[in-house]
């Protein structure tokens, strides 16, 4: 396993200590937890891409990194009131329809890859500076006026327009198989 795995694996063993962090209310170590899993994202890439260390195996650990980060720390956050639930939701449902595509289109033996576009990338940055926000609000009081409340919308319309991209590149991948039968 080369390092840029090995920050992904890091990433994802996070996770648990993070929601743990977060449900025993010791939201300064989980923000500076949260902050250094999330700069590993932006890293582990850069090293992949400028060393060619990309693997096939990353290109699975680093999404799924990500999503167990993001989604369990919008779940804990939605869980002491930091986060709307309507939002988390949102973001859950989307990651679910995503997941959940490629295991039916893996299932029916599909070959479904779906590249992230670019307002996926932007929305998993959205979400992750977010989180961020959120708890370094509350873990090292920082009044920061209603930029969380305008992060929350941009979040909320990310997601939407991400997910919607995600069910669209779907939908024709699982037609195009259709029409090969």
């Amino acid at each position: 396993m080369n390092l840029p795995n090995l920050i992904s694996l890091a990433r994802l063993l996070a996770v648990p200590v993070v929601v743990w962090l977060l449900l025993a209310d010791q939201l300064e170590m989980a923000f500076w937890l949260f902050v250094a899993a999330g700069a590993s994202d932006a890293f582990d890439g850069f090293i992949a891409k400028r060393f060619d260390m990309a693997t096939r195996v990353g290109r699975y650990l680093d999404p799924l990194a990500d999503k167990a980060l993001l989604v369990s720390t919008y779940i804990a956050l939605g869980r002491i009131g930091e986060l709307p639930d309507w939002l988390v939701i949102l973001v859950v449902s989307r990651d679910l329809l995503i997941v959940g595509g490629f295991m039916l289109s893996y299932t029916l033996s599909h070959r479904f890859s779906p590249q992230p576009a670019t307002i996926s990338k932007i929305n998993t940055a959205l979400q992750m500076v977010l989180a961020a926000v959120v708890l370094g609000e509350v873990a090292l009081v920082m009044p920061l006026g209603e930029l969380p409340t305008v992060m929350i919308v941009c979040v909320a319309a990310t997601t939407v327009a991400s997910g919607t991209n995600y069910l669209i590149q779907w939908t024709r991948g699982v037609a195009q198989q259709e029409e090969v039968r």
